[in-house]
């Protein structure tokens, strides 16, 4: 194996440890290796924290190594002041003079700058290692500062025989009904966990009544975001708790919320995703109904489409969103499918 993937890759499973608490900064995990040994790690572990570079250089027991060292970082060094100091200085500063670096940052504060900076101070530097891998950790970052948008990902639950709810004679409306199982329902919530936003439509408010949280796993509730035109959303909805932040789009401001939550007076999908973008949110998991989740199908705003396949039938009822599913690679949880395609 290529000895800066064998570092690239620690970089990478040190970086993951940081997700969903960096926003909106990226995910990044470094080390630093002497003689073919790591002497120092770091991951940057949440947002106005230290960086991974910091972590990682100040893990070194000898600092007199630094200079004799090599360090290795998923993203290229920043540039800039922010909440912390520049990284690039730090290094330069400790007289690190190799750095091998897997994906240059996308952020117009950065882009080519740290390594410029490194360069021209007499650092050897090397980027490109493992990019496709490198960019794929920060796809959320990467996506929201090179489209503008946050990414996106549409997920469902539907049954063997395509359908994403029963029929309304065919439910207690005092429930939820769920077509997934237990385990389903969990990595659901685990997959909430690491989204900055999560968004339905106000027909599931209506019908489902949802809390939209995290409730199932430990990890930071997702900020809710409902659309609703013609402002139908109920005023003791528990998507209006104060669990989370709230962000209604209606065609008027004439609702009254409780708890100081927000409503955004646009409603075509794009103004909706710029709106989420200057808001800094980078990425939205899109839940429902299937009514919500075709318009995005339907005008290819997506990243990812995420899918639990039930093995009940459910007869009739809701037809789940039209994307053909069956030639996808799955994984079972438990008896259900689980089904995960990327756009890219």
């Amino acid at each position: 194996m290529d000895i800066h993937i064998k570092y690239m890759k620690r970089c990478i499973e040190l970086a993951t440890r940081g997700i969903r608490n960096t926003y909106p900064n990226p995910m990044v995990g470094c080390i630093i290796v002497h003689n073919n040994k790591i002497i120092g790690e770091g991951y940057h572990e949440a947002y106005g924290s230290n960086h991974a570079e910091v972590n990682a250089i100040n893990s070194v027991i000898n600092q007199d190594l630094l200079s004799m060292s090599t360090l290795y970082v998923n993203l290229e060094p920043c540039n800039h002041f922010g909440k912390t100091p520049p990284c690039t200085k730090l290094i330069i500063d400790k007289g690190i003079k190799n750095v091998i670096i897997g994906s240059r940052d996308p952020n117009s504060l950065v882009k080519g700058g740290g390594i410029n900076t490194l360069i021209s101070s007499g650092c050897n530097v090397e980027h490109g290692i493992m990019k496709d891998k490198c960019d794929k950790l920060n796809k959320r970052f990467f996506t929201f500062h090179n489209q503008r948008r946050p990414y996106v990902i549409l997920k469902w639950a539907e049954s063997k025989d395509g359908f994403i709810s029963p029929r309304k004679s065919d439910r207690n409306e005092q429930d939820i009904f769920w077509i997934s199982n237990e385990q389903s329902k969990k990595m659901s919530h685990y997959f909430r966990s690491q989204e900055h936003s999560i968004l339905v439509g106000v027909q599931t408010v209506i019908d489902d009544d949802p809390e939209l949280t995290t409730r199932l796993v430990d990890g930071k509730n997702p900020i809710r975001i409902v659309l609703d035109p013609n402002n139908r959303i109920p005023n003791n909805s528990k998507v209006l708790s104060t669990e989370s932040e709230t962000i209604i789009f209606s065609k008027t401001k004439n609702l009254e919320l409780k708890n100081n939550n927000q409503v955004i007076n646009q409603f075509d999908l794009d103004s909706i995703l710029e709106s989420l973008y200057k808001k800094g949110i980078q990425s939205v998991i899109v839940e429902g109904g299937a009514y919500t989740i075709q318009k995005f199908l339907d005008n290819d705003k997506w990243d990812c489409i995420r899918i639990f396949k039930s093995n009940k039938n459910l007869k009739g009822g809701l037809l789940a969103p039209n994307y053909e599913v069956e030639k996808s690679k799955f994984t079972y949880i438990e008896d259900d499918k689980f089904y995960e395609i990327f756009k890219h």
